[in-house]
């Protein structure tokens, strides 16, 4: 399936290689992803890598080794693997590990990324609750009570407010984790 020519350098790590390789087996990904990484941060071409996303969604990141894994597919089930992966911003190992840890926002379909999305519009939403009330402490602190009230709507809005983001917080989060045997999210900390 691969057609593409690969691009190799050989670099002398000077005693660092048994670092890198230790923190590519905790990260769950090849000593050749996380060097190409570091290359395209130093570059200014940094972006996380899907596999370490993928080690924060499902919890998987440990110091046990990873086993690389050989499957045969259909090539139409191999594009929707890779069609999958790109769509959630995973590698497809990770992805596929999602499927199987039964992460509800993979398993379902829906979009992780418009899942991350939603949660940090709504902390943002948070953020500025949080401003107008440091704002409104203020303008008490030094008596002037005519602009404070201007924040009367935002203040009888706001247990409602803060409560409609836990329950958007609480709920995306639930559809990134993977689920327990039981069906349900489980609830040991993943990290």
């Amino acid at each position: 399936m691969n057609t593409h020519f690969h691009d190799f350098v050989t670099v002398d790590m000077r005693g660092l290689k048994a670092a890198l390789v230790a923190r590519a087996q905790a990260q769950r990904v090849s000593v050749s992803v996380l060097v190409r990484d570091a290359v395209a941060r130093e570059l200014g071409l940094a972006r996380a890598t899907a596999d370490q996303q993928a080690a924060a969604l499902t919890g998987t990141a440990s110091s046990a080794a990873s086993v690389k894994l050989s499957i045969r597919m259909t090539p139409e089930e191999a594009e929707r693997l890779a069609a999958g992966a790109r769509a959630a911003g995973l590698s497809r190992g990770a992805y596929l590990a999602g499927l199987i840890a039964d992460v509800p926002v993979l398993s379902a379909g829906a979009s992780r990324t418009d899942h991350l999305a939603t949660l940090i519009a709504s902390s943002a939403e948070l953020s500025t609750l949080s401003r107008n009330i440091h704002h409104l402490t203020s303008l008490l602190r030094e008596g002037k009570v005519r602009p404070a009230l201007e924040y009367r709507e935002m203040l009888d809005t706001l247990a409602g407010d803060v409560r409609g983001h836990l329950t958007l917080a609480s709920s995306v989060l639930a559809d990134l984790r993977p689920r327990s045997r039981s069906g349900a999210p489980s609830n040991h900390p993943t990290s």
